[in-house]
């Protein structure tokens, strides 16, 4: 099984990683906006500094950055993504998301640890729910074995970790290990912390798409344990 030891992962060597960050920091600096960048960061708590770069214009530079670049293996995704995570502000770990997002099919399993680090370091919201989602959602589909991991972070202490094992079925539908997201649910039920809190009600809304019944039935067996935050949200849409 995977490490989960939260040790920092080595950052590879890879030529598209350099060829990319090149392009990223010199694009990305000459859009900066230092007052709408002041707005930003209050706006996500202060929890890094921003370049001010609005995200429909984000990706438009994005898209600029990756074109005519070759399809990244699974060392330049690591490699890219970890740089971005050293560079100070947020812009430019957005960018590493949605290039994990698209090319996360060619990681496999052991590219879990790096998001790990992602998820750990300058943990907030923006990035941990598409990271979950989006990145380790797709790497356990891959490879059930990684289930066992996302049992792990399920009860860490870091409640980061927690959210994203509650988040990384998100996007399975019918596909969801129901008896697990309960479960769960269920383990976290009386955390005080809104983030787990939200997210509970954020998985259980979700999975009620496919099986609204199992949703409410869940809640109402639950009820007594789950917080009227969770609850709310797992009952928005039924």
């Amino acid at each position: 099984m995977l490490s989960n030891d939260g040790r920092p992962p080595r950052v590879p060597r890879s030529a598209l990683a350099d060829t990319l960050l090149e392009r990223l920091t010199g694009t990305y600096a000459q859009a900066a906006d230092p007052v709408r960048a002041e707005a930003m960061a209050a706006y996500m708590k202060d929890v890094a500094p921003f370049l001010g770069i609005p995200t429909p214009l984000r990706r438009e530079l994005s898209g600029t950055v990756t074109k005519d670049t070759p399809r990244p293996s699974e060392s330049d995704c690591a490699a890219l993504a970890l740089r971005c995570w050293r560079l100070p502000e947020r812009e430019y770990q957005y960018f590493a998301v949605d290039y994990l997002r698209r090319h996360v099919a060619r990681c496999s399993s052991d590219f879990l640890p790096v998001v790990r680090h992602l998820l750990v370091t300058v943990p907030w919201w923006d990035t941990v729910d598409l990271l979950a989602a989006h990145t380790v959602g797709p790497l356990v589909a891959a490879d059930p074995a990684l289930a066992a991991v996302m049992d792990e972070w399920i009860e860490d202490e870091d409640l980061w970790l927690a959210r994203t094992a509650l988040l990384h079925q998100l996007r399975y539908k019918g596909a969801t290990d129901a008896d697990r997201l309960f479960g769960y649910c269920r383990l976290r039920s009386g955390h005080p912390d809104f983030f787990l809190r939200k997210a509970i009600g954020w998985a259980l809304r979700e999975y009620a798409k496919t099986d609204p019944e199992a949703v409410r039935a869940f809640v109402e067996a639950e009820r007594g344990s789950l917080s009227p935050l969770s609850v709310r949200e797992a009952l928005k849409n039924l």
